[in-house]
């Protein structure tokens, strides 16, 4: 690059801005000259002749360099955001297809039982799973709440209001019974 001619001015500036400059100077390891001529580009803009002059293109160059890191900071939060878009989404159709299988399930738990003559093998052959009974505990968390107010609807309620209560509440719409005896909960069909 061709060597620009320079002139000497002398500018009064305020002393601490002086000093301000002398140490911004000393740690962009540069000189207090070429941050006052860097500064005056940014000011000024692009003067004729100067154009090649190594602390304007400097300049440019460290303007560009932070326009590009903003735009990869950019560039990096939307990646980010996109991936855990992504991921909801996933999990979003994970989800719906566990609902879906639950469904299936359901109709055919409550679906047309099929008779011993459906299959031709005895093996094949199962009973649904008998529920046992509950402690008072396990009991309040099948039916969603909890076991004073499990205690309290019992204590309260009449045998039969406290089965349909039961009944509304459980999953598989089964009723309960308390015995006092073994302080268990019976199933009620």
């Amino acid at each position: 690059m061709a060597k620009i001619e320079r002139e000497s001015i002398n500018f009064k500036l305020p002393k601490k801005l002086a000093d301000v400059l002398r140490t911004a100077a000393k740690t962009r390891n540069t000189t207090a000259t070429d941050l006052v001529i860097q500064g005056l580009h940014h000011v000024l803009g692009q003067a004729p002749g100067t154009e090649g002059s190594t602390e304007g293109r400097l300049h440019q160059l460290e303007t560009q360099l932070q326009h590009l890191a903003n735009r990869v900071e950019l560039r990096v939060d939307n990646s980010a955001e996109e991936k855990l878009e992504q991921k909801l989404v996933a999990i979003a159709t994970r989800l719906a297809q566990l609902e879906g299988a639950i469904m299936v399930l359901q109709r055919s738990k409550s679906g047309s039982r099929r008779s011993s003559s459906g299959y031709p093998n005895q093996f094949f052959e199962h009973k649904p799973p008998q529920l046992q009974p509950f402690q008072e505990e396990n009991l309040a968390l099948r039916l969603v709440t909890d076991t004073a107010s499990l205690r309290d609807k019992r204590e309260t309620l009449t045998q039969q209001e406290f089965i349909r209560w039961c009944k509304d509440r459980d999953p598989s719409s089964i009723g309960w019974r308390y015995e006092s005896g073994d302080k268990l909960y019976y199933p009620v069909k």
